[in-house]
């Protein structure tokens, strides 16, 4: 025999793919090249391709594979087949020669009494066209040689489980040609501290901008398998390095309310977390950073996507990276195609939980119990269970929609579900009781990182846009965001930024309670102390709950666009909105006519609601010094006078946001027919203007926006409102200053975004929805003819925003 049977992972036989398979290879990798970037991976040894033929020719196990083989290709039962090559591996002894030589390699690791895990590496496994989650066995907490030795024979015959039988064949792969490596590394005591998964995109969207951690107490089976509801961070992947930055996005706390640890006997077990550890971050903001960094390096040094586990020991605190894998779903999406769903009616909630990729689908309930009904499941079903692992997969193929009880998004059921395009909405908690088998259902999974299960089929769209046909726009088309939990699905969207973000979406959407209210907790009355408890998750620094909020909504949506501007508008509720939030009715005034009452840039300065804005400027403030993302500009909403110009900015300055600092840009809005009038001025005091065409078209006519009876009456259209906007665009121009437009206008009315275009406008920012619709029409504008582009007119436009390059050129 010319090949060794053991290689060791720090030997350059241990990066060789043929010979250890893809899941050892890049452990030996990073123990080789990545160790110097500061990368801890435990040492190992690994069984070669060729110790596993030996094992086979000794056994004469190649004849009984293939006549089994032959045997399912006839039409016999799966289980049937894969039983007996199982049974013939179990009654198979390992060759005299590799027997020596594991005891060697593992007495060389400590011997009896050294814990080591024992994985399987298929020299199919892992690489970028062939994946699929846990195809082969692992066996933890190894203490011996007789377990060791157990464990590789157990290895050997999980290349023939049911689903590793079927996988292969659905994909064409020969089983003969499938060989095992079994790799054995020294345990990482993670039972006693915490261990996860992390992708290094965002497994949902694949946007690629991110670093993505799961992470939950105890062995890293309860995470991978789904069994836990983990805890999820969300790391700003151009910042990871910056000393001076700490760019986590977002923070999930997971409920975690089981662990798997070490067996007393040997192997593991799971046991129920202790109150403490369910209310505790299984890592600190430290440990993120560096798993992040980890993540990074591992990516650039493979040039592609990685699928990484890691784990924490508890005894002495250090990272380790366990595996390392390519990621193969999002990878595989054509850049070129995007399919947008949309429900065209609502209905009632019945279940909620981790939305898993971006589809709807309808149809009736399918609850199982176990993959061994699968009799029961009728295609194109929606499969309702627990939890899922590797013997679902065959049910899993034929859903049309998958929900759990448990799970995360790099849990078995995510995972599985994105790699065969079905949507699926894990961690539930509740619904294998909440519906009823044969039940009529709708699964959303379109609206943001909340998946919800609604009663009966629902109507909806589906739209395939082909992002390829879009026509290049010296106009620059940016998007409207709302909903922070769904930006990253909007990032292959060649759109030139978001020229509107809504502060007060954020607080009525996912805070609920009103500024104030947690400010002056104590002011309020037992029942709604209570309510702010509940939508607080009984936060005591309440200030700071709000702070964190906005910062991460904020950030999610600038992430997804950088380096494009991202134009974030401070909050403008109308009183009678305010009122409705939790707490609100106490610190707002009825008001006969909210729509122009105490609202905007009037509350910022005042001093009944002063240290509601400073709250909003501290979240502004660390999304653009603490995570880097200077991207972000921020625009003043209903600005009356000079004067009120000068006191907001003011105020922004106390608050640490002082124009010009950081490269800050301040914008206003136009909506009032004072920013017409004196747009010169205004122009002195903001770096731009962005058009709200309601209401400036509600108070140029005096018509009520909302009025019925006038509804004839409001028109964009009309000449005094063309000519205010005309105006606005040739003196902001002569300024040096930018102009766009954020309504809905240019989206319903074709015509509308000719004459915007025709004006002069450098911007307009739709719904995404509606992106594909205005870019075209734009680019028609442009076409015709004796337009000149205003760049053209004004070349040396000081206040330009950087051109930048839309994400998804940017991220290439």
């Amino acid at each position: 025999m010319t090949q060794s049977r053991i290689v060791w992972l720090t030997d350059a036989a241990g990066t060789d793919l043929a010979a250890v398979g893809g899941k050892n290879a890049s452990l030996g990798v990073m123990l080789r090249e990545l160790t110097a970037a500061g990368i801890k991976v435990p040492e190992g040894f690994a069984t070669t391709s060729a110790a596993y033929r030996e094992y086979l020719d000794a056994a004469g196990l190649g004849p009984v594979i293939a006549r089994q083989i032959r045997r399912y290709r006839g039409r016999a039962e799966l289980a049937s087949v894969g039983t007996a090559i199982r049974d013939a591996f179990g009654a198979a002894e390992l060759p005299a020669g590799l027997v020596a030589e594991l005891t060697t390699a593992y007495q060389q690791l400590g011997g009896d009494g050294t814990e080591v895990a024992v994985r399987s590496s298929a020299t199919a496994e892992d690489l970028p066209d062939a994946s699929f989650a846990g195809q082969q066995e692992t066996f933890l907490n190894v203490r011996n040689l007789a377990e060791l030795l157990d464990a590789c024979r157990r290895c050997y015959a999980s290349l023939f489980t049911d689903r590793a039988i079927s996988y292969r064949e659905e994909r064409g792969f020969d089983h003969a040609a499938v060989a095992l490596s079994i790799g054995v590394q020294r345990m990482v005591r993670s039972d006693l501290g915490s261990s996860g998964v992390m992708f290094t995109l965002d497994s949902d969207s694949g946007f690629p901008g991110v670093v993505q951690i799961s992470a939950a107490w105890g062995l890293g089976e309860s995470v991978v398998s789904g069994q836990v509801d983990p805890d999820e961070y969300l790391v700003f992947k151009p910042k990871i390095l910056w000393d001076d930055l700490r760019p986590i996005l977002s923070r999930r706390l997971g409920s975690k309310e089981i662990k798997v640890v070490y067996g007393s006997g040997g192997g593991t077990t799971t046991v129920a977390t202790s109150p403490d550890e369910r209310g505790r971050p299984a890592l600190d903001d430290d440990d993120v950073l560096r798993l992040a960094r980890w993540g990074l390096a591992v990516e650039n040094h493979y040039g592609r996507p990685m699928d990484i586990e890691w784990a924490k020991d508890g005894r002495t605190g250090e990272l380790f990276l366990v595996q390392a894998r390519p990621e193969t779903v999002q990878t595989r999406r054509e850049a070129a195609a995007l399919r947008s769903y949309r429900l065209k009616e609502t209905g009632r909630e019945l279940v909620t939980g981790l939305a898993v990729g971006e589809a709807i689908a309808d149809g009736r309930v399918c609850l199982l119990d176990s993959p061994a009904d699968i009799g029961r499941f009728v295609d194109g079903s929606i499969l309702v269970t627990r939890i899922t692992d590797p013997d679902w997969e065959p049910i899993m193929r034929r859903a049309a929609a998958i929900v759990t009880d448990h799970g995360g998004r790099t849990s078995h059921a995510a995972i599985v579900s994105r790699e065969l395009g079905v949507p699926a909405i894990v961690g539930t908690a509740s619904a294998t009781t909440d519906l009823r088998d044969g039940q009529h259902i709708t699964v959303s999974c379109a609206q943001g990182e909340r998946g919800i299960v609604y009663e009966g089929e629902l109507e909806y769209d589906v739209t395939d846009l082909d992002l390829g046909s879009l026509p290049q726009t010296r106009t620059k088309v940016m998007l409207n965001l709302a909903d922070p939990a769904a930006a990253f699905r909007w990032w292959r969207l060649p759109a030139d930024g978001v020229g509107l973000v809504r502060i007060e979406f954020v607080v009525s959407n996912h805070i609920k309670v009103h500024p104030m209210a947690l400010i002056h907790y104590d002011t309020l009355d037992a029942d709604e102390q209570r309510e702010v408890d509940a939508a607080t998750g009984g936060a005591v620094d309440r200030e700071a709950y709000l702070v964190d909020r906005l910062t991460e909504g904020i950030a999610r949506i600038a992430a997804s666009r950088w380096p494009d501007p991202v134009i974030v508008r401070t909050s403008d509720f109308k009183t009678n909105e305010y009122a409705r939030l939790i707490g609100g009715s106490r610190f707002e005034p009825a008001e006969e006519n909210p729509m122009i009452g105490w609202r905007g840039a009037s509350r910022y300065y005042s001093p009944g609601y002063r240290e509601g804005f400073a709250l909003e400027c501290r979240a502004l403030r660390k999304v653009r010094d603490e995570l880097g993302l200077t991207n972000v500009v921020v625009m003043i909403p209903f600005c009356r006078t000079l004067g009120e110009a000068h006191r907001v900015l003011g105020v922004m300055a106390d608050e640490g946001l002082r124009r010009g600092d950081n490269g800050l840009q301040v914008y206003v809005m136009a909506e009032i027919p004072a920013n017409i009038i004196l747009a010169d001025e205004f122009a002195e005091r903001f770096d731009g203007f962005s058009i709200g065409s309601n209401d400036l078209t509600q108070l140029t006519l005096g018509v009520d926006r909302d009025s019925e009876t006038l509804a004839a009456l409001f028109n964009e259209r009309d000449p005094a409102v063309a000519r205010s906007i005309e105006h606005l665009i040739r003196t902001a121009h002569r300024e040096g200053r930018k102009v766009g437009l954020c309504g809905q206008r240019p989206s319903d009315d074709p015509g509308f975004a000719t004459f915007l275009v025709h004006a002069g406008i450098d911007s307009v920012s739709v719904t995404p929805d509606s992106f594909f619709a205005v870019k075209t029409n734009v680019a028609e504008a442009e076409r015709s003819d004796g337009f000149v582009h205003p760049r053209d007119e004004f070349p040396g436009d000081p206040a330009a925003l950087s051109e930048g390059r839309h994400p998804a050129r940017y991220w290439g």
